[in-house]
């Protein structure tokens, strides 16, 4: 008869199995682990529930034949009813349970932690940035050491100087409060003002500039960071690995911002972090999203070496005055910032329970969000 103790481990058993070899196992013990891990999926899924929340996520509830359930989050901002979005929940939720079936959180799956924390950040300012000051010492007191907020409100082509140093004058303002500040453009500043915003900002040091231009615009994106020292972010307009690549071939991101709810779930989310890493490019993975979907990128977050920063929704403009990111939680002390880091969720599967009742019960007239539109002075439509 075979003995096997935690000091004679087979060869071929991976970490997430050593608990169980910390007790004397038979050769027959062995037999029925391997059996139960090598054993089929369900043919079928039994259920898919869909559950549109406020303040504009999309929680998805799936059953297996065998009464397994999981929840993912497929929330595509603007369009909470699109299908591939449920891809993305159905990544989540289906590495999420077979890592709970083992009682190990998901990045045991991915090849395991290579970090204990997780340094974050979060909003202030809204749309159109306003009472930074204010918000930014609010955050300061919550534990943050790093904010983003947007640069400017809707600008026209070619626009009045003095928004852009307005925006120089809230960085100036939250860095001084000892907070690092990302700025946002959000795609909205077109060329001839966003090459003027960029040289502005330098001297300040902005922990990072984000979305410069839209991100169809490679060539301009390229231009501008040729110019300047500052990190270039972008990437919550790309969609797979495959859109990420003339990116990283063209050298003009510096921080990837894959966002986990739009790449395609968790796998994909995974190899466009290793992808990034090869072009020693760091991982910020983009998330104003809910509770979910920050658990899926807190996973790969945790085994990326190129990991940077984590966006989380936390108090984000879009929450004030209704559900903020714990509120579908049981556990939502997971998300405690000390020091502007938070703690790995040591817990299985995604490490986070959902509160069943309060997502049925806040879902029955839960209507869809709609992004804001920006109409300049003309009447012509600007980019949100």
């Amino acid at each position: 008869m075979l003995e096997v103790n935690s000091q004679q481990e087979p060869p071929g058993i991976s970490a997430m199995c050593k608990d169980y070899f910390k007790e004397k196992r038979t050769e027959s013990d062995v037999f029925k682990l391997f059996s139960s891990l090598s054993k089929p999926e369900p043919e079928y899924i039994a259920r898919i529930e869909y559950f549109r929340l406020p303040p504009r996520w999309l929680f998805v509830k799936i059953t297996d034949e065998e009464g397994n359930a999981g929840w993912g989050e497929a929330s595509l901002e603007g369009h909470t009813q699109a299908v591939e979005g449920c891809l993305d929940a159905w990544t989540q939720r289906y590495v999420g349970l077979e890592a709970e079936k083992l009682g190990v959180p998901i990045y045991q799956l991915l090849g395991g932690k290579v970090r204990d924390k997780l340094r974050v950040y979060t909003w202030i300012g809204g749309d159109r940035p306003s009472d930074v000051e204010a918000q930014a010492m609010a955050r300061k007191a919550q534990g943050f050491d790093a904010v983003k907020m947007n640069g400017t409100e809707d600008l026209g082509w070619l626009d009045s100087p003095s928004k852009l140093d307005e925006c120089v004058a809230r960085v100036k303002t939250v860095k001084a409060l000892g907070l690092d500040a990302g700025v946002d453009f959000h795609g909205r500043v077109h060329k001839p003002m966003a090459k003027q915003l960029v040289a502005k900002l330098a001297p300040h040091e902005p922990l990072f500039i984000e979305e410069p231009l839209l991100s169809e615009n490679i060539a301009g994106i390229k231009e501008i960071a040729s110019q300047t020292h500052c990190p270039i972010a972008l990437g919550e307009r790309l969609h797979s690995r495959w859109d990420v690549r003339p990116f990283l071939e063209a050298g003009c991101v510096d921080i990837l911002q894959p966002d986990i709810c739009h790449v395609g779930g968790i796998s994909e989310m995974r190899r466009i972090a290793s992808a990034c890493e090869t072009y020693d490019v760091a991982l910020a993975p983009h998330c104003p999203l809910g509770p979910i979907a920050l658990a899926a990128n807190v996973q790969v977050d945790a085994v990326s070496p190129n990991f940077a920063i984590q966006e989380m929704s936390l108090g984000i403009h879009y929450n004030v005055g209704g559900q903020d990111l714990t509120s579908y939680m049981v556990n939502p002390e997971v998300w405690q910032v000390t020091n502007g880091y938070i703690d790995l969720m040591a817990g299985p599967g995604l490490g986070i329970e959902i509160d069943e009742e309060q997502v049925r019960r806040l879902s029955k007239d839960s209507r869809a969000w709609i992004s804001p539109t920006f109409v300049g002075p003309g009447g012509e439509l600007r980019e949100w």
